[in-house]
């Protein structure tokens, strides 16, 4: 059963949405010479740094409340050896594989996109969202009404890119690279969530081993294709910074996901995250000079109205 509790859900969703909007904002003012591999490399063992404390305090609670509550002896102890399933391993796997290729991909997309069109691109996540929880989740059948709001909000992002042209052909390849990061890290969501509803895994533990396992074969591979010289510039303060605002930004963003998806229902976090394109104009109209036109506001408009009657058609 899901561990249903809607003011803890909106809290860290609220938060996750701060962190989200500020990710492409951040990606995009790092120094040029800090490319897309390494970025990704450096940053997730950060991101594991943060969990891993995290992560032990989480187990050292649930073997606590193991001894302390006898009844809940047995969804503990999947929670704390459901990983040891060789499906459960299975997934571990594909998880940090996909999250070894997703964050180059994501900061690939938010320099050629730009900071608003990176974060209303990200906003088809409801569309893979739909079609994965009807694959994978075995969520009840996506509705005709569904279906057009999807086209809709699909609509709403052609218009915010390409500003209302609707030249498809001009189509901005960092919102092309943008969707298919969000279709891969959406379908290994899918497969996440269900092992957490299954009470098999829980989201400090697949934070930790994902960003660790990630970072270590990211900067492995990088050791080996690229010269060992490019590491010296991350001895630069200035430049150590955005790894440090990364990392921070992406791993708490990533724990108050995880989450959100814990205490509420995938839909209705998806409602709460699509309020992330307004956190990414007002910071990137700040720190990045980029404008917030007409068409981006119908463009987003658009589509949070579609990810809520898309949500609020799920749930009939």
């Amino acid at each position: 059963m899901e561990n249903y509790n809607l003011k803890k859900g909106i809290i860290c969703g609220l938060i996750a949405v701060f962190l989200i909007g500020m990710q492409p904002v951040i990606a995009i003012s790092r120094p040029s010479i800090i490319d897309p591999y390494i970025f990704a490399a450096i940053t997730a063992l950060i991101e594991a740094l943060i969990f891993f404390p995290i992560f032990m305090l989480e187990r050292r609670r649930l073997n606590i409340n193991s001894k302390n509550n006898p009844s809940e002896r047995n969804r503990i102890n999947s929670l704390l050896n459901g990983w040891k399933k060789k499906k459960n391993i299975k997934l571990l796997i594909l998880i940090v594989a996909i999250f070894s290729i997703v964050p180059i991909l994501l900061y690939i997309g938010y320099d050629l996109a730009g900071a608003i069109n990176s974060s209303l691109a990200l906003k088809s996540e409801i569309i893979f969202a739909l079609l994965f929880g009807f694959l994978i989740l075995k969520e009840k059948r996506i509705s005709k009404m569904q279906i057009l709001f999807c086209f809709l909000l699909f609509i709403g992002l052609i218009i915010a890119i390409t500003q209302g042209s609707f030249k498809l052909l001009e189509f901005n390849m960092g919102v092309v690279i943008l969707l298919i990061s969000v279709a891969l890290f959406t379908l290994v969501h899918a497969f996440t969530k269900a092992a957490f509803d299954r009470n098999e895994l829980f989201p400090t533990q697949v934070g930790f081993i994902r960003n660790l396992c990630s970072g270590i074969i990211l900067t492995l591979v990088y050791l080996v294709i690229f010269p060992k010289e490019n590491f010296l510039w991350l001895l630069d303060f200035d430049n150590f910074l955005f790894f440090i605002l990364m990392g921070l930004d992406y791993g708490f963003s990533l724990f108050f996901w995880y989450k959100t998806i814990l205490y509420i229902q995938i839909g209705k976090a998806g409602i709460i995250n699509s309020l992330t394109p307004i956190v990414s104009a007002f910071f990137s109209f700040i720190f990045l000079g980029e404008i917030f036109t007409v068409f981006h506001l119908i463009g987003t408009i658009i589509i949070i109205i579609s990810i809520f009657m898309i949500v609020r058609e799920k749930r009939k």
